[in-house]
């Protein structure tokens, strides 16, 4: 089974730069790296090259013009543009523990995707992050993030449990295993055979629209949130509003309600649909 890691960016170098410091700490070598870059500039491109030319990552490198928020869009042509078996998929402000893509692989099943877990970090503590941080695992130790002024949580299980309570918490969680752009994955033909992400949707639910059209064809979603882990970097999200989010409800009660597995505005179009 071959791997891949899809990455979304959007003019964020620095966050980008310890995302990927993150990806050359894998345990498990064996996966390729799709940058969909939604329109960044040259700091973006020349951050991308540095990368390949430390030569620890395959990194491809998928980009088009800055038009505005089409997020979904480049994910589809980065779906496009690869050729592996089996995508995570994540933001380029999410740094992945260094067993992220051994977990992702030893969870995958035909007939389901993974739906695994973040934890939000402060903007003080996201900044004073560097590769020392993310190599030794410091970045990953809670009591680490405590002692950098970061805000005590009832979340913490989700870096602090091991082994077997990894494993019950995953199972007796309340939350939902639904889809989510920061930690991921399925078999590429499961997300061709429901076409994509639907390229109307903006900011707000556009990943789990993906995930509920996934589970109307049959592939369910499994809990890994504290089997798999990234820390959330902070960054703000001037892109979104209060239409958008009530036009990307309305595009997911739809697929709701009708039990949709397909859409027209995905990576095929259908003659007679137009993304607005």
């Amino acid at each position: 089974m071959t791997f891949g890691v899809i990455i979304t960016t959007y003019n964020s170098p620095i966050w980008l730069e310890k995302v990927l410091w993150g990806y050359e700490n894998q345990l498990d070598k064996d996966f390729e790296v799709i940058i969909a870059d939604d329109g960044s500039g040259e700091a973006t491109q020349n951050l991308i090259e540095k990368f390949r030319q430390r030569n620890k990552l395959k990194l491809w490198h998928i980009w088009h013009e800055d038009k505005g928020f089409r997020k979904t869009e480049i994910l589809n042509k980065a779906i496009q543009a690869n050729s592996c078996d089996y995508l995570m998929f994540t933001d380029g402000d999410c740094i992945p523990r260094n067993d992220t893509i051994a977990v992702h692989k030893s969870h995958a099943r035909r007939g389901r995707f993974c739906s695994a877990g973040y934890f939000k970090l402060t903007m003080p503590v996201s900044e004073l992050i560097t590769e020392e941080h993310i190599q030794s695992g410091d970045v990953f130790d809670y009591q680490w993030l405590i002692k950098q002024g970061q805000p005590e949580s009832n979340k913490s299980l989700k870096l602090t449990a091991t082994g077997f309570k990894q494993k019950i918490l995953n199972f007796i969680t309340p939350t939902k295993a639904t889809w989510n752009g920061a930690n991921s994955s399925a078999f590429k033909e499961d997300l061709l055979a429901v076409n994509g992400f639907d390229e109307r949707m903006q900011y707000g639910g556009l990943d789990r629209e993906l995930g509920e059209r996934l589970e109307n064809n049959g592939i369910k979603g499994l809990q890994i949130r504290y089997s798999s882990i990234c820390v959330h970097l902070d960054h703000q999200r001037g892109y979104a509003s209060p239409e958008i989010w009530e036009k990307n409800r309305k595009i997911r009660e739809a697929v709701k309600k009708n039990k949709s597995t397909w859409t027209d505005f995905g990576i095929i179009k259908s003659t007679s649909s137009e993304v607005s």
